[in-house]
């Protein structure tokens, strides 16, 4: 996967974008998810095309949303964000148009990862890992296993105060809304409202709003069964930890990785995209955050035993769509959202 000479061999014009630049003359900053970087990654690009990087952590899209906003979209090059954030960041004009001859590894995606909604085509980003929402929980605290979002909103007597929810503004409010059979991207005010509702009498039930750390409270057992990413499931380390998708169904989601328009190295950035891509970097990502990526090439050479030891990590492309995609918010839409959270917190 030679990406040094595939980014000098498309070199052009591109003002600002540093396409014309040899790579090891240029540097990127990437903003990415705390523990969401293989360890030697970063130093094995560098290696292989002579661009430096410096990685930046955050803990949530709004956390990142939030630095981009007080730069006006500047200080990165790279970025990771959720699917369903992407149009925000287009909106703003923050984000550049991919060019494909720059990413001969695209090929390795899954047909299925082409399409999605929130980018048909890869117009803009590049899918990093994708995976599904549901409940992680203690074989040994409960005394059935747990197969409706009802579970977690009105948990069993030996559950009352040990579950967690999402407090996340876009997974907080699915749990209720899919108990209810609305979509989790329903913008209609009654929805939202009754949803809003069925989650502040569900807050009796619960431990905390936990987006962080909730694989701990299984751990330590004070919870019993909280509402999870699949993959932030696998951290807990007790061995009586299951992951189910809920029988309403869930989410399918998306961590992406983008170009920001702000970007002086943008060849670099573009080989560096095409450096994750390739199976036997991909892979490793998968190793480390225990997601699904969505290359086929890399799901190929996951140990199967990875796979045995943590099931969902064999949840086909087919299962996941037939999950909702978590889409993007019109600007009434969002502001309800919003104003429902606010006040399900302050409850």
């Amino acid at each position: 996967m030679a990406a040094f000479g595939l980014v000098l061999a498309a070199c052009g014009s591109d003002e600002g974008g540093a396409l014309d630049v040899p790579l090891e003359d240029q540097s990127i900053v990437f903003g990415n998810f705390g523990a969401y970087t293989p360890e030697g990654f970063l130093e094995a690009f560098t290696a292989e095309t002579g661009a430096e990087v410096t990685l930046t952590e955050f803990s949530t899209n709004e956390d990142m949303l939030g630095r981009l906003q007080a730069a006006d979209g500047t200080g990165f090059d790279v970025v990771m964000v959720t699917g369903n954030y992407i149009q925000t960041l287009v909106d703003s004009g923050w984000v550049a148009e991919l060019d494909h001859s720059l990413l001969p590894n695209l090929e390795n995606l899954y047909p299925e990862a082409t399409q999605l909604e929130f980018d048909p085509g890869n117009v803009y980003s590049v899918p990093y890992t994708w995976g599904t929402t549901g409940l992680c929980y203690r074989t040994d605290l409960v005394s059935s296993a747990p197969d409706s979002w009802n579970d977690l909103l009105n948990p069993a007597p030996e559950l009352q105060g040990k579950v967690t929810i999402l407090g996340t503004e876009r997974w907080l409010l699915q749990p209720a809304l899919l108990s209810l059979g609305y979509s989790i991207n329903t913008e209609v005010p009654a929805e939202i409202e009754e949803a809003k509702n069925l989650t502040i009498q569900a807050k009796e039930g619960i431990l905390q709003f936990n987006d962080t750390d909730f694989y701990a409270r299984l751990d330590d057992g004070s919870a019993g069964m909280v509402h999870a990413w699949d993959g932030w499931c696998n951290y807990a380390t007790n061995e009586n930890v299951e992951f189910v998708v809920p029988s309403e169904g869930s989410d399918l989601f998306a961590d992406t990785l983008v170009i920001m328009e702000s970007s002086e190295n943008k060849g670099a950035a573009h080989a560096f995209i095409n450096f994750v891509l390739a199976a036997e970097n991909h892979v490793k990502v998968a190793e480390l955050v225990l997601y699904k990526v969505p290359n086929g090439p890399a799901m190929a050479l996951l140990d199967p035993a990875l796979v045995e030891a943590y099931p969902n990590l064999g949840i086909t492309p087919d299962e996941l769509l037939a999950y909702e995609e978590d889409l993007p918010l019109g600007a009434d839409g969002q502001a309800a959202w919003t104003q429902a959270v606010a006040e399900i917190k302050a409850a």
